[in-house]
């Protein structure tokens, strides 16, 4: 990379709008250059349900972006996620010409090709289609089959895709404001850029990110990515639940919640708890705790259940990574590592420079991998750049239209 690039990932999420922006060095250090970001309305579950009220968000968001980072700002990298985005593991498998021999750039297109070829809802489309392992006569796991002798070359993709009606509408949102979108990117495919190294991934790591209104998921084994996906249980959950249970406020919920609240069971203080703004009116700790705990062990058995049954839990020697912002909610690791059966490790953003400080919450893990994403597909791609361009990449999700 001959000189520095800026880039922009935005995050529309269930609790807040953010947008990140980074520059990517002739080195390949990321500096971020500053966040905007705006209270989310009109977004539920991460996904769109009022437009207009998301873009007056956005716009806001924008203003205190180019403010703080003094960048114009006219296209980003977008997350997207819901719990209507599913993935499968497929293999595809070409006999390679025998005049040939030598596995060429075309033939690794065509295996990709026909690993893609397998049953989805005629409704969705593509997001992702993320190389697990080659195979060429065979040899397992070969990292790079370009230019090899071989007859027969397999390879294992893991699929994500989506609606593509609920992508579009939040890409249409996107470009009304105007800003262009220049690649979508499922959320825990760009948190991990940052949560996790390339040593856990190797020895195994599960990266839950667990949002306001949205759970989602990514699980590495030797490397490559066996599962991902949405579930549509979030942190707003739990301080609904509170609200429901005591009848009070979601406000006041929320603050019980963060304040005094725990997902663990263990260790409880007995006591009673003033709820503020509730004159006189108190919670015993006990009951607090047993609410959260409920919730949040319902929404991680459900995590837990397909990956235990994909046999992939006990692969999973770097254990798991929490992020999102409800993360930081007191007792989640506890509870998520009795659910799961294996520990949760400390995250923490890969190193940055710029207002660190704020980079290093976990809140921020997928505005900032977006960023990572970026740097790490524009280095990949070819220089003329016909792959970035949304409208070909996704062709089959926003019709071929740009």
């Amino acid at each position: 990379m001959a000189s520095s690039n800026i880039y922009v990932g935005l995050e529309i999420g269930t609790s807040k709008v953010c947008l990140v922006v980074g520059e990517v060095r002739s080195d390949g250090a990321i500096k971020i250059l500053g966040v905007g970001q705006h209270p989310s309305a009109g977004v539920r579950k991460s996904e769109v349900v009022d437009p207009e009220t998301v873009q007056t968000c956005l716009h806001d968001a924008l203003s205190r972006a180019e403010e703080r980072s003094d960048v114009e700002i006219n296209t980003v990298f977008l997350a997207v996620t819901g719990s209507h985005i599913e993935s499968l593991n497929n293999r595809g498998t070409i006999r390679v010409a025998d005049e040939q021999m030598e596995i060429t750039p075309e033939d690794l297109e065509e295996v990709k090709k026909i690993a893609r070829d397998v049953p989805i809802p005629k409704e969705n489309g593509y997001v992702h289609s993320i190389i697990q392992h080659y195979y060429v006569d065979g040899q397992e796991k070969v990292l790079n089959p370009l230019g090899m002798v071989g007859q027969k070359l397999e390879a294992d993709y893991h699929i994500i895709h989506g609606t593509k009606t609920r992508i579009q509408n939040v890409i249409k949102c996107v470009r009304e404001v105007p800003l262009e979108v220049e690649d979508i990117v499922f959320s825990p495919v760009a948190a991990a850029q940052v949560v996790l190294n390339r040593e856990a991934k190797n020895e195994g790591a599960l990266l839950l990110d667990i949002g306001g209104g949205t759970t989602d998921y990514i699980c590495f084994v030797d490397g490559a990515v066996v599962a991902s996906g949405c579930v549509a249980i979030g942190g707003d959950h739990i301080t609904n639940d509170i609200a429901l249970v005591l009848k009070i406020p979601l406000s006041r919920a929320e603050k019980l919640k963060v304040a005094h609240g725990s997902a663990s069971l263990r260790n409880i203080a007995h006591g009673e708890i003033p709820i503020e703004g509730e004159s006189g009116k108190t919670v015993e700790q006990e009951l607090l705790n047993q609410i959260m705990n409920a919730r949040a062990t319902e929404l991680l058995a459900v995590i837990a259940e397909p990956l235990r049954k994909q046999g992939v839990l006990n692969k999973l020697g770097k254990g798991i990574f929490l992020t999102g912002g409800s993360s930081l909610m007191k007792g989640i690791g506890e509870v998520t590592s009795e659910i799961f059966g294996v520990p949760v490790q400390e995250s923490g953003s890969a190193a940055m420079s710029g207002p660190s400080a704020l980079f290093e919450n976990p809140q921020y893990a997928t505005p900032v991998g977006l960023i990572r994403y970026a740097q790490l597909l524009d280095e990949q791609r070819p220089r003329k750049g016909a792959l970035s361009k949304l409208g070909q990449r996704f062709e089959k999700i926003l019709g071929g239209k740009r």
